[in-house]
């Protein structure tokens, strides 16, 4: 499983004080409000950050953190992510998972056939869809809806799915 989801990405500062703007990646922006750390990934070093405040500009979270305090050290960390560690994360509902701990599942029908390796999740707004990769074979779209996803075991890295007609088109 993986140890850390990615929360955000640093996209420029804001003022002059060490203000960044951030585009949070995660479900729900205003959770950066309970966090009193983030970890800093730039790609070469992964540090932790304190939180100071927290705003909000239209799809943005504008953040301040102890450690950077000026302008010019929030433009050397463009494109930087943010991350929080599995205990920092969000708490599930029953029958919810992490698009990370799903990546990798063995995707297979109620009809006993191996459909491929759950690629990525496409979030479209009504619900989510799984792409089923498998080699030699053409991408399989699955709606996350129960009709179609009958379940989920994140222990054995596995979901079994009822693939509805037309879904193989």
């Amino acid at each position: 499983m993986i140890d850390m989801f990615r929360v955000g990405v640093i996209t420029q500062p804001h003022g002059v004080r060490g203000e960044m703007k951030v585009f949070p990646t995660t479900d729900d922006p205003r959770r950066f409000e309970d966090l009193d750390t983030v970890i800093l990934d730039t790609g070469k070093e992964k540090r932790n950050l304190t939180i100071q405040s927290v705003k909000y500009q239209k799809n943005l979270v504008i953040l301040k953190c102890k450690e950077v305090n000026d302008r010019n050290e929030v433009e050397l960390l463009r494109k930087a992510e943010l991350y929080v560690t599995r205990d920092q994360a969000v708490e599930l509902e029953e029958g919810e998972y992490f698009i990370a701990d799903l990546l990798g599942c063995k995707v297979v029908s109620d009809a006993g056939e191996d459909l491929g390796v759950l690629d990525d999740v496409l979030q479209t707004g009504a619900n989510d869809v799984y792409s089923v990769k498998k080699k030699g074979e053409k991408e399989l779209l699955i709606p996350v809806i129960p009709q179609c996803v009958l379940n989920v075991d994140i222990e054995k890295k596995e979901i079994l799915v009822h693939l509805l007609e037309g879904l193989r088109d």
